[in-house]
C-alpha cells in the first residue's frame, strides 16, 4: 500500500487577461468532430488561401508562431465558419445525415459514402465546392467515388 496520498487538482484555470486589439475577435465555430470531418473537405477548399498563410506564418515562426499567428489563424476560423453557414443554409438535410452517419460509425468515412455521395453532390450543386483529397493518384479512381468500398458494410452500389 502506498503511503503517499493522492492529490487531486480538479480546478478550471480560466486566462482572463484580454488580447490586444490588433488581433481581431471571432466566434468559435462550436461543431462537434463530426460535422467538421463531413464537412473538413469542402472548408478545405475554399479556405486554402488563409490556411496556407497560416501555416506560412507557423513554419516561419520556428516553433513560437501561438501568438503571433493568431490573425491568421482567426481568419482560417472564419472562414471555416462561413462553410459551414452555407452548407447549412443549402445542404442542411445531407449534411446532417452525413454527419450523424459517422457519428454512429465511429468516424469511419467508408461507412457512410453514400450520404457522402448526396452531400457532395449538393454542395457541389448548390456551393460549387468539390471533394477533392490531396495527393491522390490521378490514374485511380478516389476512394470516394468507388462504388465497392471494401470495408463496409454497406451493399454495393446501393444508396440508403
Amino acid at each position: 500500500m502506498a503511503a503517499r496520498q493522492p492529490r487531486f487538482n480538479q480546478a478550471l484555470l480560466l486566462d482572463t487577461t484580454p488580447l490586444p486589439s490588433s488581433i481581431p475577435p471571432v466566434t468559435e465555430i462550436g461543431a462537434s468532430s463530426a460535422p467538421l470531418l463531413s464537412a473538413s473537405y469542402f472548408i478545405g477548399a475554399r479556405c486554402k488561401a488563409y490556411n496556407d498563410d497560416y501555416m506560412m506564418c507557423k513554419t516561419e515562426a520556428h516553433g513560437r508562431g501561438e501568438f503571433d499567428c493568431m490573425r491568421e489563424g482567426r481568419k482560417v476560423t472564419r472562414c471555416a465558419a462561413t462553410v459551414l453557414e452555407d452548407i447549412n443554409k443549402n445542404c442542411l438535410e445531407e449534411f446532417r445525415r452525413h454527419w450523424n452517419c459517422l457519428e454512429n460509425n465511429n468516424q469511419q468515412l467508408w461507412q457512410c459514402r453514400p450520404h457522402e455521395w448526396r452531400l457532395n453532390g449538393c454542395v457541389f450543386d448548390k456551393l460549387k465546392l468539390e471533394k477533392k483529397i490531396p495527393n491522390a493518384p490521378t490514374n485511380e479512381t478516389p476512394v470516394h467515388l468507388r462504388k465497392r468500398q471494401i470495408y463496409s458494410q454497406n451493399e454495393p452500389g446501393v444508396i440508403t
